[in-house]
Parts: C-alpha cells; structure tokens; sequence
C-alpha cells in the first residue's frame, strides 16, 4: 500500500513537471524589446486582432503577414515606452467603449445579441476584453503621435490647392462624379495631408527608435530558456 501511495505521489509530480514543460514550450520568448518580453502568445492574438481588423480568415495568414505582425509588436513596445510620462493621457473609457460599439455593428449590423458577437470574436481567437486593449492601444499611439508632430506641421494653402487641382480634380473626373469647390474640402484635405506627414514622421522615429535600442527577436528560446540571439 505504502508502495502505492509513493508510486502515485511521483506520478503526479512526473505530471506536473510535463505540464510545466509544456507551458514553456508553447509560450515562448519571440522577442525583446530593451527588456521588454514579447511572447509567442502576444504574437498570436495580434495576428488574430489584425485578421479581424481586416475580416481576413485567421486560418490563411501567411509567414509576411504573420512577420508584419511581430513588426508592429515591436513598434507599439517602443511606443509604449514613450507614454510612461505621468502626463501622458491614456484614452477613456467612453471613447473606447464607443469604438468597440462601432465595430461591433461592423460585424453584426443592427443586432445586439450578444451570443452572435462573441461567436465573430471567437472566430479569431478574442475576447472583448482582448479587443478593448488592442483598440485602447491604437488610440494612445495615435494620442502619443499627434502630441509629439502636429503641432510642427504646417500645410499651407498652396499645398492643399496643389492637391486639389492635381490629385482630387483628376479622380474626380475619372469616376465621373461632380467636382467640389475647394473651399469646401480644403480642411479635409488639410487634415490628410498633416495624417500624412505625421505617418512619415513615424516611420522615421521609429526607425531611429530601432537602431538605438536593444532589439532581438527570435522563435527558439522558451520562457524559461530566454530568447534567441
């Protein structure tokens, strides 16, 4: 009997070890951005989010989609590492509720089951409350962004007629549509092309932000292992 008990108490342990090795083999270290930990985990549910951003199905994600994701990851670790300020404002709540809520009629229309929209979540592998931090992202990176480089835009009206008669007028015409005076669409695309140049300038902070940092990535290393070189 004694032999028993001592036969199932190694048992159990030889269990909790293999579990405890499985969970290091499934999540991994794919990534670390000046210390930060980018799991395999955290790859997955932003290829997931993006596939459902796009309506795209999650199951034909490619290795260049699955790649452009873990390049984002690291872009939005470098960004968060800029909102640490205390006076960074982080969005609230009722923005971003009323975000998802848009969203939501996105993929559901009218309906307000709420049996049909964690079933289109599910699909993809999310919760609402996994969509809420990824949207809640999107919007403090848009914050964090605007902050830094619209004020340091200027777009003067010379540019926005140059766009106008260049670039507006000519697909205009192409559709056949009726042309708009300019006076009525000079803040719109005053507001373009400041989206514009704040996007350029971006990609150059971030590049900036990549070479002075310390970035690896790799696909090999466990949690307990540490990421690969």
């Amino acid at each position: 009997m004694r032999q028993k008990l001592i036969f199932l108490a190694v048992f159990w342990i030889l269990l909790a070890l293999c579990a405890a090795i499985a969970a290091d083999v499934i999540d991994r270290i794919v990534a670390t951005v000046n210390g930060h930990i980018i799991l395999q985990s955290d790859w997955d549910s932003e290829v997931a989010f993006e596939s459902f951003m796009d309506a795209r199905d999650v199951d034909r994600i490619g290795d260049e989609q699955r790649k452009a994701a873990l390049d984002h990851l690291i872009d939005q670790a470098l960004l968060r590492q800029q909102m640490q300020s205390p006076e960074f404002r982080h969005v609230s709540e009722q923005d971003l509720s009323s975000r998802v809520t848009e969203i939501r009629k996105q993929y559901t229309g009218a309906a307000s089951d709420d049996h049909i929209w964690r079933g289109v979540l599910a699909r993809y592998g999310l919760t609402e409350t996994d969509l809420k931090d990824h949207i809640a992202l999107q919007f403090d990176v848009m914050r964090l962004v605007d902050s830094r480089f619209r004020s340091s835009i200027q777009i003067d009206s010379k540019t926005v007629e140059s766009y106008y008669n260049q670039q507006l007028l000519p697909q205009v015409r192409q559709k056949g549509a009726k042309a708009v005076p300019l006076s009525e669409v000079a803040p719109k695309i005053k507001e373009l092309l400041t989206q514009e140049k704040m996007n350029q300038m971006l990609t150059a902070w971030l590049q900036n932000l990549r070479s002075s940092g310390e970035i690896k990535t790799g696909t090999t290393a466990s949690f307990a292992g540490g990421p690969a070189e």
